[in-house]
């Protein structure tokens, strides 16, 4: 019969201890060290009697596999985000699993006033390993939710940031806004240490690392590419492709540089596999995972590997390359079935980056190698090199690096 691990137990009294005394705990696991379990064991000990679980997609079934595997005392209700405007039953108990998506600053995200509405007076388990990577003003809304936050007296963000934040005046090009971002640690942290309990992999006994390794990839689109950054638009016969901002310049030139395009229609095209082709030739014979970033990408990689598959219980059982999004698949996916981990593209953000790479670890794997292919001097290198430092990859460093201004008129024509 499997048994909790020790470390799972342990973790469970503490926060069980905390839940009691606070009405919610708040636990930052670093990935894979099994919050989840510790989680579930808590609502046992607190003697929970009906949980509702919130969590992404894709994870939904590794919870349910958890809660049957170890037959837990109380009634648990799985389901994701999305799904929470359908569900009408009564709990004592929610659990907020990636909790990190709660929290959104200045302003709440939609979901956020909803789970606020309609269960801040339950007492709450939030789980997440990177609560706040981005600003410490992200563990403002996290806690708002309940009513039984630290941070209750500020009855919003702007009055909590007066206090709790160095507001800083940032003057952009239409006018001055305020920066939020400069939340004071000390300060902060005097007021949530005691909801929070941490836990790394180290204290879990992995000695695993994380090899990250870059493959110069091929260069694609190279003509596009130029055409677009100096003329913000290419007109096909039948499609265009306009970069008129800033932001869809380098939308597109991130596209573009991984084999894809998204025209001003809403239709995607396929324009070059050799990237996929590269992969599929460098990892032949290896049992291998690949992410992607765009849609348009998923059809691409499927042309070229026919022996795929999207889903992971087919994954683990044959030989057959998994290919899955990066953003869907960087929370509550155990990849460690495969060889390595390969990026055909990846997002902006430096918490999917985080959160993304380390599918493949357990307690029991000594190596981890995770692959990213792009060509030297590409943007898809540039945002390699700041969601690297767990940093987003933003407009403002993108125009800081391309420049962007609106150009004369050019009537040139492309097939598209």
């Amino acid at each position: 019969m499997l048994k909790l691990r020790d470390y799972q137990i342990e973790n469970s009294i503490k926060a069980n201890e905390i839940l009691n005394k606070l009405k919610f705990v708040y636990l930052c696991f670093e990935v894979r060290t099994g919050k989840t379990l510790t989680a579930l064991q808590t609502c046992n000990l607190y003697g929970a009697k009906k949980v509702l679980f919130l969590t992404k997609k894709k994870a939904i079934e590794s919870v349910l596999k958890d809660y049957n595997t170890f037959g837990f005392a109380f009634d648990l209700t799985v389901i994701n985000y999305e799904s929470l405007h359908k569900e009408t039953g009564n709990f004592d108990l929610l659990i907020l699993d990636e909790n990190h998506c709660n929290s959104a600053f200045p302003k709440p995200s939609q979901r956020t006033k909803d789970i606020k509405k309609r269960f801040s007076k339950l007492p709450m388990i939030m789980l997440s390993g990177t609560p706040a990577t981005e600003s410490l003003s992200q563990w403002y809304h996290s806690f708002w939710m309940s009513d039984n936050s630290p941070f209750k007296e500020w009855k919003t963000f702007y009055k909590w940031a007066n206090v709790f934040v160095d507001v800083e005046l940032r003057h952009l090009g239409f006018g001055v806004v305020k920066d939020y971002t400069k939340g004071k640690e000390a300060l902060i942290n005097q007021y949530i240490d005691p909801y929070v309990l941490k836990f790394t992999q180290s204290e879990a006994g992995f000695s695993s690392k994380v090899n990250i390794k870059v493959l110069d990839g091929p260069q694609m689109n190279e003509s596009l590419i130029k055409r677009l950054k100096k003329d913000l638009f290419i007109e096909g016969k039948t499609e265009s492709i306009i970069a008129d901002t800033s932001l869809k310049l380098m939308q597109k030139i991130h596209q573009l540089e991984n084999g894809t395009v998204k025209f001003e229609s809403g239709n995607i095209k396929v324009l070059d596999h050799s990237k996929a082709k590269f992969i599929k030739e460098k990892f032949k014979g290896k049992k291998i995972a690949i992410f992607y970033y765009y849609v348009a990408e998923l059809e691409l990689l499927k042309s070229v590997f026919d022996n795929h598959t999207t889903d992971l219980n087919e994954f683990n059982t044959t030989d057959k390359v998994y290919i899955g999004q990066q953003y869907s698949n960087a929370l509550g996916v155990n990849l460690s079935k495969a060889d390595c981990l390969v990026f055909y593209n990846f997002s902006f953000s430096g918490t999917n980056f985080i959160q993304s790479i380390d599918r493949l670890s357990t307690v029991d794997r000594l190596e981890n190698t995770v692959y990213f292919v792009f060509p030297k001097g590409s943007l898809t290198e540039k945002i390699f090199k700041v969601v690297q430092q767990k940093k987003n990859f933003t407009e403002k460093i993108f125009k800081k690096d391309y420049g962007f201004k609106i150009p004369k008129q050019n009537n040139q024509t492309f097939k598209l």
